[in-house]
């Protein structure tokens, strides 16, 4: 990693919206040690974090599109991560708000548990922000660490802890993997920043097996984080074992922010995929058995979050389509801007999905089986509707956001003559109609009561309802999102 020989009071405040969620941290756990160790009100812990989210996001906007380099080029700012910052800002508020309101996350330890998610969400923005591939790996640390610690505070005793040990040892496994790849590229580059990196990928790609090690081991590692095969295996267990807020965040941010990271690594790494068709078609069949296996293991399970958990995986398969479409395209207009649209909808819907298991659990060791589900279309009509919506989306029924995510990805696949990967996308998607609608039929099909609905959450309730509101209109105006997008990317 070059060394940083000066920076301006501009790259400080480029990184501003990072900063401020930083400072707004410390605020509730200075408050817990000046106070005796004693955990202040949780509704004030709570207004001291969004205050620090809505500021960075304000800053975010205002900032804008700046496509500015900043530290000696170790951060780059542009389109996309103009447009990621944003998505990631609403994550972690939504996610704060269902911790509030879940007693899984809402405990003695609350405001230890707002420290570690807002540093969690710092880690995302400097991956998303990373130019150099060592400021990526300390990025991605960050996010991982506070994760890990994040998991294990739950009030429940015996899965969380589980999920925790298993995220930790696997995600550590994976980061070791994904460091040895940047030594690789290292070893034959002279340098980890992308833009001298850039100059030689395409020659070394072809004639260097060590830095084709290193790009191997790097997308090993990035793999792993966003659940695709064969690394998957830790998704259901964590997931499951997760808080629901911690789960969302995880499935929405984490996700995000690492295919994002995915694509910018392969245009950078590998200069298109069309200089290796190799790496072409061992992705396409990642993508494909991603696919497959997600949606088969979801049709048995019962556990509510062990199903959204495979369904999460699924989705990863779909996105790794839109991936590889923008690997082997000369532009970015089907690749990128579909995988953007694809992971703002997913977050959408997802956020939706985990935020109404959340209110569903009315304590911490409960876990929210389908048939806990019976009879809710009847005990309540708003929160089955809710979740039939989000389900309907999640399974690409038009006209929600879903579909027309969906469709970008797999018009991007068709135009670029990736037809058997397309075929094999709707395929899936077919296939995960029968959970989604599962769940759907015990709400309003069956008589018998289901689990006990718990008090009124007014802000996660408030949190849904956008979510709701975003995936009917996102659909019906997903042509002018899409459009918006592309100006974020900077293609015209």
């Amino acid at each position: 990693m070059e060394s940083i020989n000066h920076f301006s009071w501009l790259d400080v405040l480029l990184v501003s919206p990072a900063l401020v969620l930083f400072f707004s941290s410390l605020i509730p756990l200075l408050s817990k040690i000046f106070n005796g160790n004693r955990e202040t009100n949780s509704f004030s812990v709570l207004a001291s974090a969004l205050a620090g989210v809505v500021t960075a996001l304000g800053l975010t906007v205002t900032l804008g599109s700046t496509h500015k380099p900043a530290f000696d080029g170790m951060l780059q700012f542009d389109g996309v991560s103009f447009f990621v910052s944003i998505l990631i800002l609403l994550i972690t508020g939504a996610s704060l708000i269902f911790a509030k309101e879940n007693t899984s996350s809402n405990n003695h330890q609350f405001s230890e548990f707002v420290f570690l998610l807002l540093n969690s969400a710092v880690g995302m923005l400097t991956v998303l922000w990373a130019n150099d591939l060592m400021v990526f790996f300390i990025g991605m640390e960050l996010m991982s660490l506070c994760l890990y610690i994040l998991i294990a505070l739950s009030s429940e005793g015996k899965l969380s802890k589980e999920a925790s040990l298993k995220y930790f040892i696997l995600g550590s496994f994976a980061s070791a993997i994904l460091l040895y790849g940047v030594a690789l590229i290292y070893g034959m580059v002279g340098s980890t920043q992308f833009s001298q990196i850039l100059e030689s990928a395409r020659e070394l790609i072809l004639t260097s097996r060590i830095y084709l090690f290193g790009v191997v081991f790097v997308i090993l590692g990035l793999c792993f984080k966003v659940s695709l095969f064969p690394f998957q295996a830790w998704t259901p267990d964590v997931y499951q074992g997760s808080p629901s807020p911690v789960t969302a965040f995880m499935a929405t941010g984490v996700k995000t922010v690492c295919f994002v990271v995915f694509l910018k690594t392969l245009k950078i790494l590998v200069v298109g995929l069309d200089s290796s068709h190799k790496l072409i078609e061992v992705l396409q069949w990642i993508a494909a058995l991603t696919m497959l296996l997600g949606n088969i293991a979801a049709l048995v399970q019962n556990n509510v979050k062990r199903m959204l958990a495979y369904s999460s995986i699924s989705h990863s398969g779909y996105i790794l389509i839109g991936l590889i479409v923008s690997g082997v395209s000369g532009d970015d207009f089907f690749g990128s801007a579909s995988i953007l649209f694809y992971l703002a909808s997913y977050s959408i819907m997802t956020l939706g999905a985990f935020g109404i298991v959340s209110i569903l659990e009315k304590n911490y060791d409960m876990q929210l089986q389908v048939q806990d589900l019976s009879g809710l279309g009847k005990r309540s009509p708003w929160l089955a509707g809710c979740f039939t919506l989000v389900l309907l989306s999640l399974g690409g029924i038009p006209p929600t956001v879903g579909f027309f995510a969906k469709f970008y990805i797999f018009s991007a696949a068709l135009k670029y003559q990736l037809i058997w990967l397309a075929i094999w996308g709707v395929l899936s998607s077919i296939i995960s109609i029968y959970y989604y609608l599962r769940p759907i039929v015990f709400m309003y099909m069956k008589n018998e009561e289901g689990a006990v609905l718990p008090k009124e959450k007014t802000l996660s309730f408030g949190v849904i309802s956008a979510s709701m509101v975003l995936i009917l209109v996102f659909g019906v105006m997903s042509q002018p999102l899409f459009q918006w997008i592309i100006s974020a990317l900077g293609v015209h």
